[in-house]
């Protein structure tokens, strides 16, 4: 799942792809290097940001959906947690809903999943969209998050979301301590065998832990952190990883699903996946 936000303050790539045609750029070249989910937002979630109206995000992001879903044939998410931005952009093209509030902020959200039969992705956070980011740490995270998972898929398929169509998000560098987001990272594999019903996806590419680890560097000089976190998570069975440097990550991906299979194929030119091996 590559990242492309169309917003001017987030933490990673705010300002940069504002114009259409500039976004829709880096689009087509997220996708040349083998992005299989497009996953596009108008609203940073990073900490002190601002929450935008839902008729700011809906201009930002629905004439980059429209283009993209017209020229290329990758699957889009909206990265939204508004009901009518999630409306409007499935209108648009888009075909996942990535909520980072697990329906808490607008339980709307899972009835326009259900109406069109989307994907839903439920991320684990706490507190309101003002507040996410400074809650007082839980004693046990992993606790917390599977309460947090049963409460948001009881909530979808209460409003008519089919557990096929439902994705979890850990949610890492949301309401967690640095310890904490670690600690989901090493022992992922225990989440992943608590919900083996639901695609696990993590996303760890450019985050502030991995900058504390390497001695504060700013987000732009990240990329070993990620790939390395990416690789931990896959080999702890994440099945979607949402990240910015799509190439080297597909090339990460490609070596630990080859050594998990107990086989690597440097000639194959496509993704190795279980199915090569069998």
């Amino acid at each position: 799942m590559a990242v492309l936000n169309v917003t001017p303050d987030s933490f990673s790539d705010g300002g940069e792809f504002l114009a259409v045609d500039d976004a829709l750029r880096h689009a087509e070249k997220l996708i040349s290097e083998g992005a299989d989910i497009l996953d596009i937002g108008g609203e940073s979630t990073r900490p002190n940001s601002e929450k935008v109206s839902e008729d700011e995000e809906i201009r930002r992001v629905i004439p980059l959906i429209e283009a993209v879903a017209k020229l290329f044939d990758v699957p889009i998410s909206i990265d939204t947690s508004k009901a009518e931005v999630a409306a409007r952009a499935i209108k648009a093209g888009a075909e996942i809903i990535n909520d980072i509030s697990g329906l808490r902020f607008d339980e709307k959200l899972g009835e326009v999943a259900a109406r069109h039969n989307t994907g839903l992705v439920l991320m684990h956070s706490r507190g309101t969209f003002e507040t996410m980011h400074s809650q007082e740490p839980v004693e046990d995270i992993f606790d917390e998050i599977s309460r947090t998972f049963d409460s948001s898929i009881q909530r979808a398929r209460s409003l008519g979301v089919n557990s096929e169509n439902i994705a979890l998000d850990i949610g890492i560098g949301f309401s967690k301590t640095f310890e904490q987001n670690l600690e989901l990272l090493g022992k992922l594999d225990k989440l992943v065998a608590e919900y083996p019903d639901y695609p696990i996806l993590v996303g760890t590419s450019r985050k502030s832990f991995i900058g504390k680890i390497l001695g504060g560097v700013p987000a732009g000089e990240r990329l070993s952190g990620s790939l390395a976190s990416t690789a931990i998570a896959v080999w702890n069975g994440a099945n979607i990883v949402r990240v910015h440097d799509v190439k080297k990550i597909v090339e990460v991906v490609k070596i630990v699903e080859g050594i998990k299979m107990g086989a690597v194929n440097p000639n194959e030119s496509e993704r190795i996946t279980q199915s090569d091996y069998q």
